[in-house]
């Protein structure tokens, strides 16, 4: 099943629905803006997770945060 977003602000992704399946992605700021280099904002993709996993619990097996991303 694909699983496509209805808000029309955000790109038209597409999502493959696997139960129990393991997902690679990134993200990347707008044009590229080094703002999660500094320490503050760092704990805020942290807290987004958390509360995402809350509503729908996954596992994150790793993560990488790239100052250009």
């Amino acid at each position: 099943m694909l699983l496509t977003t209805m808000d029309p602000d955000m790109p038209d992704y597409k999502r493959a629905y696997v139960p129990g399946g393991s997902f690679f992605f990134t993200v990347v700021a707008h044009r590229r803006r080094r703002f999660l280099t500094q320490p503050d904002a760092r704990t805020l993709p942290r807290n987004v997770i958390r509360e995402c996993q809350q509503e729908r619990p996954f596992d994150i097996n790793a993560t990488a945060l790239l100052p250009d991303h």
